[in-house]
């Protein structure tokens, strides 16, 4: 199964827009492959393929974008209905249900939290807050 797309047009930036030390962008390079490659983003990479290939889920997450965004503008007009209300819950419970969103969901969580660990660890070792200093380097 093939990796995120986005995984060599992360190392081409990295090459364009920052002189590295060859061993600082070799750990990169190997730190992006780990991660790609560790169980929590195959699950995630698996769980977006098979949300993507299911009509169903997406037809559903589309649906409840549509009511969410069609109550906040009713919310702002002081015009909401109770059937309203009603339908937007009926569509949460569908998708709460949609075992394919459901599973994409947790596996997106596991992704972010496997991130969470591994920015801990970084950081413990560095003795300061990686996310902080990748952050303000990156924006």
């Amino acid at each position: 199964m093939p990796l995120l797309a986005g995984h060599r047009a992360v190392g081409k930036d990295m090459k364009n827009t920052a002189t590295l030390p060859l061993e600082l962008h070799q750990a990169t390079e190997n730190l992006i492959e780990n991660l790609l490659a560790s169980e929590a983003f195959l699950t995630y990479q698996q769980s977006l393929v098979a949300m993507n290939s299911d009509s169903e889920a997406r037809g559903l997450l589309d649906l409840l974008s549509t009511l969410q965004a069609a109550l906040r503008h009713k919310q702002n007009t002081n015009s909401v209905t109770q059937t309203d209300v009603e339908e937007l819950r009926a569509i949460q419970e569908q998708v709460q249900a949609n075992a394919v969103i459901m599973a994409y969901s947790q596996s997106q969580q596991g992704a972010v939290n496997f991130l969470r660990e591994i920015n801990m660890e970084i950081s413990q070792t560095l003795g300061m807050d990686f996310a902080s200093l990748a952050k303000q380097n990156t924006c």
